[in-house]
């Protein structure tokens, strides 16, 4: 099951609003290559990965990554998001991205919850950078 939501995209280039699809059958967080050049500069893989798609026999070929920083509710959040050409949607949230902050799919409702623990992190780190 997948929920999607407006969050706030920020890179070294610009932030922009984009609609991610929360999705827990995918791996990794990913981003349309049509827009994430207004957003940050496209760091390429050493070696490209090579993904099956939902069509077993379909492959892509990636060959760039960038690290976005996305808020949700004023709570900042950052990981690697794969560039990748023609998807679907403008952004996709994967299972390794919620593992990391916590993130639970709240599907009667269509939203998503954080760990109240994360953004208590975020503000320790904040104060401990001033």
């Amino acid at each position: 099951m997948i929920i999607r939501l407006p969050l706030r995209f920020e890179g070294s280039k610009g932030e922009k609003v984009l609609y991610a699809l929360f999705d827990s059958g995918a791996t990794y967080s990913c981003i349309n290559d049509d827009i994430v050049e207004e957003l940050e500069i496209l760091t390429p893989l050493h070696t490209p990965m090579r993904m099956v798609t939902a069509s077993a026999s379909v492959f892509m070929e990636i060959k760039h990554r960038v690290t976005l920083d996305f808020y949700h509710e004023d709570i900042r959040l950052s990981d690697e998001f794969y560039v990748i050409p023609n998807l679907s949607e403008q952004a996709i949230i994967g299972a390794s991205t919620m593992q990391k902050w916590k993130i639970k799919l709240d599907f009667e409702h269509d939203s998503i919850f954080l760990d109240p623990s994360v953004s208590k992190a975020i503000l320790v780190n904040l104060i401990a950078v001033k």
